[in-house]
C-alpha cells in the first residue's frame, strides 16, 4: 500500500530539525534502498523557510506507517507537531515499477 505522510513542523521546530537533519536524512536513504520511501520533499512557506515535510511510502499497512513513525527522527525530536496519514496511488507515469 502507498501513504502519504505530512509532517507540519511545530512553530519552533526550526533548530531541532536542523539538529537531527542528517539521522532523518540517512533514514530517507535506507528507506528509499529498499525501495519502501518512493518521494519526499520539503514544505515550504512563502520566503522558503521549512514548515514540513511531506513523504510518499510503500509500505505493507497503516501499522507498518505507524513503526516507521516511531523511528522517525523528525517524530523523535518534535520537530512535526502535526502529522497526517493519507492512503494513496502513485499513478503509473510516476510508478518505479
Amino acid at each position: 500500500m502507498q501513504f502519504i505522510v505530512l509532517g507540519h513542523d511545530q512553530p519552533d521546530a526550526l533548530p531541532r530539525r536542523l539538529e537531527v537533519r542528517q539521522q532523518h536524512i540517512d533514514l530517507c536513504e535506507q528507506m528509499k534502498a529498499k525501495g519502501t520511501m518512493l518521494y519526499g520533499v520539503a514544505l515550504v512557506d512563502d520566503a522558503g523557510g521549512m514548515k514540513g515535510s511531506m513523504l510518499v511510502l510503500e509500505l505493507p499497512d497503516r501499522a507498518a506507517v505507524d513503526a516507521y513513525l516511531k523511528s522517525e527522527p523528525y517524530v523523535s525530536a518534535r520537530v512535526w507537531g502535526k502529522i497526517e496519514v493519507l492512503p494513496c496511488k502513485v499513478g503509473p507515469s510516476f510508478a518505479a515499477k
